[in-house]
């Protein structure tokens, strides 16, 4: 099956599917939009997501998929080994859970179109638009750590000892984290487990910096 992702270096949701595709063992045709210059913006790309949003993965048919997390649960239905969810319901359920806390609460809240639009709207200068930013990762790490630290499920990755979705998240949004000059001196647990996950290639691969449309 011939993939091909439509995707931007930076963008986080971008980051999370090329480390699951790259844990999955999948080519794919890395296709780059700069969205700054408002490339995901014209017909061409809106017939592929109408938001104007990447990533995309158009599978094998020419078929667009939209939406990070619900082409990464795609791909492991289609591929299910190494599986991104654990076996069972209730580890399903906290597995998604940490996941949503990333993916539902801060990246709406700190996705390019919030920020332009905070610049716009209410004249917020970079350094105020990195005070946005940080604030509300705090909300939700502050908890996440929490969460994940308490937990006798947390092994050395979210949830035992095999990266699954929440370790998709997580490393992106850690990596998105080192733009603003995040403070993750609070944070030990996600930040142990974001240095396991950069030893291995499938996420080093995945990171912004190493991607060929990255400056």
């Amino acid at each position: 099956m011939a993939l091909k992702l439509h995707n931007y270096f930076r963008s986080s949701t971008s980051t999370r599917l090329r480390a699951a595709l790259n844990l999955k063992g999948l080519d794919y045709e890395y296709l780059s939009y700069a969205l700054l210059k408002d490339e995901t913006k014209t017909p061409e790309f809106k017939q592929k997501n109408p938001a104007g949003l990447v990533p995309v993965l158009e599978v094998g048919d020419g078929t667009p998929l939209v939406q990070s997390l619900a082409i990464i649960e795609y791909l492991d239905e289609m591929h299910p080994t190494p599986a991104l969810l654990p076996p069972d319901p209730l580890g399903r359920a906290r597995v998604r859970g940490l996941s949503y806390m990333i993916a539902c609460e801060v990246h709406p809240l700190n996705n390019l179109r919030v920020l332009q639009h905070i610049s716009s709207e209410f004249g917020a200068d970079e350094a105020a638009k990195a005070a946005w930013f940080r604030h509300w990762v705090g909300e939700t790490f502050g908890a996440l750590e929490t969460s994940l630290a308490a937990s006798p499920d947390t092994g050395t990755y979210c949830h035992g000892e095999t990266p699954g979705l929440a370790d998709i998240c997580l490393y992106a949004q850690v990596w998105n984290n080192k733009r603003f000059d995040v403070d993750m001196a609070p944070y030990p647990t996600i930040t142990r487990i974001f240095d396991a996950l950069e030893r291995i290639a499938a996420f080093a691969d995945a990171a912004p910096s190493r991607q060929p449309d990255a400056p």
